[in-house]
């Protein structure tokens, strides 16, 4: 396989804003993000600037890891952001434990099936796990059965939560997490 995966840097907004916009051009976009193509596209370049910033090499509290082809092309990412204990999640839930928490997961069309998008899991998990994270979840939606196989093949667990979303956004979202392996 002759792909990078790295984490981006600050500098980088414009390619991380190109790839955001083409994930929420997916036909499933509606089922895997919580927001709208038109929303992002109408976003100020100051927000994905202070975006980048806040997830690129070297951040603590956030990580956008992307994977890079052969020719220079960003062809899939995903970003892992790092919930503290005692907070609140941004579903209201209280976070009992210092978490990762695994959103923005995409991966053109053309790269998928050929094992890419475990590869970006397996950096995003070694990130979390290198900031201390507890255990490592997602939110998926109900009817995005495409997501949820890859997520059990990768290892991660429904957990019995489930987030109730809008009305407008329809159904609800259930977590599935993962905890670290530990050495015998």
């Amino acid at each position: 396989m002759n792909y990078k995966v790295r984490s981006i840097h600050a500098d980088e907004w414009p390619r991380a804003k190109a790839l955001r916009l083409a994930a929420l051009r997916d036909p499933v976009a509606h089922l895997a993000f919580l927001e709208s193509y038109e929303e992002a596209a109408a976003r100020p370049d100051s927000f994905w600037q202070d975006r980048a910033v806040g997830s690129a090499e070297g951040a603590s509290d956030a990580q956008q890891i992307i994977a890079e082809g052969p020719d220079g092309e960003w062809v899939g990412t995903l970003t892992v952001l790092i919930e503290e204990a005692g907070t609140t999640d941004w579903a209201g839930f209280p976070v009992e434990r210092k978490q990762g928490h695994l959103v923005g997961v995409f991966v053109q069309p053309e790269h998928r099936g050929i094992g890419l998008t475990e590869v970006l899991f397996d950096a995003g998990l070694e990130w979390a796990w290198a900031q201390g994270a507890e255990r490592v979840r997602l939110i998926v939606h109900e009817e995005n059965s495409r997501a949820q196989r890859l997520y059990r093949k990768v290892g991660f667990e429904p957990t019995g939560v489930t987030v109730p979303l809008s009305q407008e956004a329809g159904g609800a979202e259930l977590e599935f997490a993962i905890e670290p392996v530990e050495a015998e």
